[in-house]
Parts: structure tokens; C-alpha cells; sequence
């Protein structure tokens, strides 16, 4: 099956993250080995709509996984928004290989963008690779993701900065991290950075529980600042939402405007701006505060696309270019409908319906406990 490729075509779709253009060097270094010709699709699936391609001359391309970013380039475009049936618009995007002039495709992306692919190879039978792309981690076919510990290492540096103002001014940051639905990057950046406070989508919070008792707490063993690392897509539970909030109500959620794959846009719920509103308005932990000689002031920063910025690290890269052999490899061996995956520290392969599952922090995770122990330990350590 592998001779009847000549050329094979590739996009990414989905947010951008370090490491994809190391993907695409690691695909191009193997296809050339085996005489394969590749075709850039630019844009992502609009791309792919629109015939929108460019040859790829590895000649051009020198230590391509060095470099941040795609030279594709990306969009959020979802072929299936308004279709009535997927099956049949499945068929007409495997029928449009032969207008784009490729073979097969790499379709390097997250969930949705996978999951596009994996449809064209179900119903259309597309000859189809899928390389996992979320720089929140949240792929259940593979460990890591490429991007992801760029990101964490990023947010931990600027926790670790945020740290030494939020001492100067005796503050408290409130630092939201990217993260919709899970909350990888946060918990690994503020447990890297040993942020005081992790707010994550897979545990809503108590706003007088898991912050404000906190707070008072910290301050009263002596803590003169604090930093609070949240996910954008944290939520509180409901009876605190109900009990504790002043400015926002579950209507507010409910009312979010969706992205294209009918996801809530939880980023402009501007989570870390409501915690401040509502912190300024307690009265009894500004008092709380200034009762320790503390000036209560809080402020929020959010990291929001700093995150996808800059060269992938060294992990990043080589995982990158690891994942761009192995998906050319599937190419050549005719091993459609799969997707390259991490396990531990080897590249193996999962199918596309499987490996594009989410996956979340679950509550058994040492993660979880060293969260929680950080969280308490810290504040009882220091109690007289």
C-alpha cells in the first residue's frame, strides 16, 4: 500500500502551540527518505475547504523544529457546523483529496480537530493520520501532549516573577491560566511554582472555603502575599455561587456565547476579574488582613496567549519530531484511522475514535494531594 503514495498533505488546526512546526519538520524528514512528496494545507480545515496548499521543500525548511508556531498556519473552522448529516459531509471531504492533490493526510490537532479526521476516515474511508495537538493535555490516547510543558514552564516562570511583586506590595495575584475544560497546565504550573491557591475545572470551588478561609488563614500565620493560580475554565459549585457570589449568577454562565464546536467560551467568563470583584467586597477579610498589619489589594493577571507564544523547549521539540516520524511511518504503512500517541517514553499508535477522547485530572492523582498538601501544610507549619 505504501508505493501508491506519492504525496501526502498536512494541517493543523485547533489554538497553536510550541512544537507543531517540529511535527511537521519530523513528517518531512521521513517523507523525503521515502520519496514522498509533501503538501501544506494552510489554514486547517478551511484550508482544506478552500484548496488552500503549498509545497513543502524541506530544502526550505532547515531545523524547522526550532521554530514556534505553524508555517501553515491555523483556523477553528469545524467543516460539520450547519450540516445536517455528517456521514455524507464526511464522504465530500475524503472526495476532496484528489482536488488538493494528496494521497493521504496528517491532521495534526486537538479533539475537534481530530475528531473531524476521524469521521472522514469512518465514513468516507479517508486515508487518514491524526498527530495529538492540545496544549492543555487533555487527549486521553496519549501522556503529553507537544506544547504542553512549553506552556506549564512558561506559567510557572511568570508565577515565580508575579511572586516577587506580589512580596514587594504585600498582594495578592490572581493568576488565570488557560484550561476550558481541564486543568493540567494550572495544576502543574502553580505546584511547579507553589502558588498557594489551585483552582481547577475538575473540582469547582467554595468561594469561602477553598479561598477566602484560606486567605484568612495565611495572613493570620503570617503571610504578607499570595498568589492564586486559577483556570479559565474554574467554576463555582453551585450552592456557593449562589450563597457567596455578588456579581455573577449561574445565569451568567448559562448566557457564555459558544465557539464553533458549541463549546462555551469560558475565557470571557474573566474568572480571575470576578474573584477580585468579589474579594473587594469583604469587608471581614480586609479586616482580617489589616488586623495582621496587611493592607488588603488584589489584582488579576491573565497569561491567556502568552502561553502559546515562543520556541518549544527541548522536550517539546524532540516529542514533536518523534510524533511527525511515527505519523509518516503510519502513512507509509497504510495504517489509517490512527493516531501517534506517548505511553510512558514510547511513541505507539491508538485509534483516532479512542485517542481523541478527553481526558481530566482525576481525584486519585498525586497531583490532587500535593495541590491540597501545599494548600495546608504551608499555613499549619507555621502556626505558633
Amino acid at each position: 500500500m505504501g508505493n501508491q503514495i506519492k504525496n501526502v498533505g498536512i494541517l493543523t488546526g485547533g489554538g497553536d502551540c510550541p512544537g507543531l512546526n517540529s511535527v511537521i519538520y519530523g513528517i518531512m524528514l521521513k517523507a523525503y527518505d521515502a520519496d514522498i512528496e509533501c503538501v501544506g494545507i494552510l489554514k486547517g480545515w478551511k484550508g482544506f475547504l478552500e484548496n488552500k496548499t503549498i509545497p513543502l521543500d524541506i530544502a526550505e525548511h532547515d531545523d524547522l523544529h526550532t521554530v514556534g508556531g505553524t508555517i501553515l498556519y491555523t483556523s477553528r473552522t469545524n467543516p460539520f457546523k450547519g450540516v445536517s448529516s455528517k456521514e455524507e459531509r464526511a464522504k465530500e471531504l475524503a472526495k476532496k483529496f484528489e482536488e488538493l492533490g494528496i494521497d493521504a493526510l496528517i491532521a495534526i490537532g486537538g479533539d475537534d480537530t481530530l475528531g473531524v479526521a476521524d469521521k472522514m476516515y469512518k465514513f468516507g474511508n479517508a486515508k487518514v493520520v491524526g498527530c495529538p495537538k492540545t496544549i492543555d493535555n487533555d487527549i486521553a490516547g496519549t501522556h503529553y501532549t507537544f506544547g504542553f510543558w512549553s506552556a506549564v514552564q512558561l506559567a510557572s516562570n511568570t508565577l515565580d516573577n508575579l511572586t516577587t511583586t506580589a512580596h514587594s506590595h504585600q498582594r495578592v495575584f490572581i493568576v488565570e491560566i488557560m484550561g476550558r475544560d481541564a486543568g493540567f497546565l494550572t495544576m502543574y504550573s502553580g505546584i511547579s511554582a507553589g502558588a498557594d491557591i489551585i483552582l481547577i475545572p475538575e473540582t469547582p470551588f467554595d468561594l469561602e472555603k477553598d479561598i477566602i478561609d484560606v486567605l484568612k488563614k495565611r495572613v493570620n500565620a503570617g503571610y504578607k502575599h499570595h498568589i492564586i493560580a486559577i483556570s479559565e475554565g474554574a467554576y463555582p459549585k453551585l450552592d456557593s455561587l449562589n450563597r457567596d457570589f455578588k456579581t455573577i449568577s449561574k445565569e451568567t454562565i448559562d448566557k457564555l456565547p459558544k465557539d464553533t464546536f458549541g463549546n462555551p467560551l469560558l475565557a470571557q467568563l474573566n474568572i480571575s476579574q470576578i474573584i477580585v470583584k468579589e474579594l473587594d467586597l469583604r469587608d471581614d477579610l480586609k479586616q482580617e488582613f489589616q488586623k495582621n498589619g496587611v493592607d488588603f489589594e488584589c489584582r488579576s493577571v491573565v497569561l491567556g496567549h502568552t502561553m502559546r507564544a515562543g520556541t518549544p523547549n527541548s522536550f517539546d521539540r524532540i516529542l514533536g519530531l518523534r510524533f511527525g516520524l511515527a505519523a509518516m511511518k503510519l502513512v507509509i504503512e497504510g495504517k489509517f484511522g490512527n493516531m501517534v500517541s506517548l505511553q510512558g517514553n514510547k511513541i505507539t499508535t491508538v485509534p483516532l475514535s479512542e485517542g481523541v477522547k478527553k481526558k481530566y485530572i482525576t481525584p486519585e492523582n498525586d497531583k490532587m494531594e500535593l495541590r491540597d498538601l501545599l494548600v495546608k501544610i504551608r499555613y499549619l507549619s507555621k502556626q505558633k
